[in-house]
């Protein structure tokens, strides 16, 4: 497996605040700090199928930027709040997600890996709660104000890399010595 970590900003720059993740990739790619020459960072879109192919060439980690929930309704929450969660292959195993070779489900596209032949590596997500998702292209200011925050969110993950620490806690246990 590489050692290379993918960065994928996901959503569809079409709706709204749906772009967030489009978004935050922009702001990386600009910055004046360079990201780690061990990542790959990609701006998908609404290209799933492309990002579930990419994965099968094996990452240490997969960082997902998105606008979240998908699940709960614009205006709910906290507007441009973001949030860090871990994802593993069991959430995703567990959901009918619907899969849209058109779409960008990400539950959708990560959850079809192993049927192509791969394996999720460890999974986060950096993502906010969107104010807006209907037709348009831009972001609410909520979560304009936010972008800066999940880039460091981001970068944050990068100099952490809590993954090495799951890996070496998964290859104890394999080994009998956890």
């Amino acid at each position: 497996m590489s050692e290379q970590v993918l960065v994928a900003g996901i959503g569809n720059i079409f709706l709204g605040d749906d772009g967030f993740g489009s978004e935050v990739v922009r702001h990386l790619q600009a910055a004046d700090q360079p990201l780690p020459t061990d990542v790959r960072l990609v701006d998908y879109g609404i290209r799933g199928v492309h990002l579930c192919y990419d994965l099968l060439d094996g990452y240490a980690a997969l960082i997902l930027i998105d606008a979240l929930p998908a699940n709960a309704r614009p205006g709910d929450g906290h507007p441009g709040e973001v949030t860090v969660l871990a994802v593993g292959a069991e959430d995703l195993a567990s959901r009918d997600a619907g899969y849209d070779p058109h779409g960008m489900n990400p539950v959708a596209v990560l959850a079809g890996l192993p049927a192509l032949g791969g394996t999720l590596p460890p999974t986060y997500v950096v993502g906010a709660q969107p104010m807006e998702l209907g037709e348009g292209i831009g972001l609410s200011e909520p979560l304009r104000r936010a972008v800066p925050v999940a880039a460091a969110a981001v970068r944050e993950l990068l100099a952490e890399r809590p993954w090495a620490a799951r890996s070496a806690d998964h290859q104890a246990a394999a080994s009998g010595k956890g």
